[in-house]
């Protein structure tokens, strides 16, 4: 097999290119949670609205959710382009799986922080990492209403909801 063609039947794959749309969304997130956490929030508490969160919680929060726009816009455009919903439903259930998946990976990130004593800047990578492909069969069934039939069959017929 030539290389142009298993570059070809690897960007018709949809578990590479959400590989590909995730570590951009990724780099976007530990990026910003680096730079949000070392040089914009040097402050190890804050209080806001009363309440004392740590840097690193304001560091995550901003930084995923940079990540998640630009996956969502990524995976749309680039990874799932054949579903057949309309943009704003995408992008309603893609933000609602990533307000999951948010909590999730905060939960992931205080036990690695709080328990078992790991550097915030190392332990944020870890998190996400450990809820990938999770996230991949969520979006693809959910976000983006892809079936296992569709998948199955190759075809580029979606299902409306």
């Amino acid at each position: 097999m030539t290389s142009i063609a298993l570059g070809k039947k690897l960007l018709n794959n949809h578990v590479i290119r959400f590989v590909f749309s995730a570590g951009i969304g990724f780099l976007v997130d530990i990026s910003a949670f680096y730079l949000f956490y070392h040089n914009l929030l040097t402050e190890k508490n804050y209080n806001i609205l009363g309440f004392t969160i740590r840097n690193y919680t304001i560091s995550f929060s901003i930084s995923f959710f940079l990540g998640v726009l630009v996956n969502f816009l990524i995976t749309r455009y680039f990874v799932f382009s054949e579903s057949k919903l309309p943009p704003y439903k995408q992008f309603f259930r893609f933000i609602s799986v990533a307000i999951i998946g948010y909590f999730a990976n905060l939960a992931v990130l205080e036990f690695f922080i709080q328990r078992l004593h790991i550097n915030p800047v190392i332990a944020r990578p870890a998190a996400a990492l450990s809820l990938f492909f999770l996230s991949y069969f969520i979006h693809k069934f959910f976000s983006f209403s892809l079936s296992l039939r569709h998948h199955a069959s190759g075809t580029s017929n979606s299902t409306s909801n």
